[in-house]
């Protein structure tokens, strides 16, 4: 009686899962950074993207069903001109495709797993990432992303459909770094989230 007594509350502790809390990240304390590389030399821009919002599930153990959508409008590097042209057809169009998303699917192994929309055209993505529980509840997702532009229809001086481009080359991938603070959600903010 005893061992199956042992079994069933073995079997019981095991399928228990603890209930996921949903997550917002705040925008004022989340921050990230994209960095791009020339094809030649040592020119690596930098600059910032600003997230509109972003939503996710933690039970203790795992992130899942997460969503992040970026203004795309607000990527700024500090040369003006060059924030003008990311801004334009030859990048990210911005205008015309003014969000970007990404869906987190789950992370596994310090790996998260997702897809990323960008100029209307989605592409599964994956990278590291870690999760650090804060002291006062709240959570700070960091890590860094590495993509390739031109899956996303941003060819702009890309070596792999122009030729004889010399100093203009721009590699293609490109790196975003984020540092997200995120607090369990409140219902009523998440539901006026939700209907925008």
């Amino acid at each position: 009686m005893k061992n199956i007594l042992a079994f069933l509350l073995f079997v019981a502790l095991v399928a228990f899962k603890p209930a996921a809390t949903t997550y917002q990240a705040s925008l004022a304390g989340s921050r990230l950074t994209w960095t791009g590389h020339a094809e030649a030399g040592t020119w690596a821009p930098t600059g910032t993207l600003q997230l509109r919002r972003g939503t996710f599930d933690y039970d203790g153990r795992t992130l899942r069903n997460g969503r992040f959508e970026f203004d795309m409008s607000t990527i700024k590097h500090e040369d003006a001109k060059l924030t003008e042209h990311l801004r334009g057809t030859d990048f990210f169009d911005a205008e015309k495709y003014p969000t970007a998303v990404f869906v987190l699917r789950e992370v596994g192994a310090g790996t998260v797993v997702g897809q990323l929309t960008l100029k209307g055209i989605t592409k599964p993505v994956q990278f590291p990432v870690v999760v650090e529980q804060l002291p006062d509840g709240q959570l700070r997702v960091k890590g860094t992303a590495s993509l390739d532009r031109t899956q996303f229809g941003v060819n702009y001086n890309s070596s792999s459909f122009f030729q004889n481009l010399g100093s203009y080359a721009i590699r293609n991938d490109f790196q975003l770094t984020f540092d997200l603070v995120a607090s369990p959600a409140k219902q009523g903010a998440l539901s006026a989230g939700n209907k925008r």
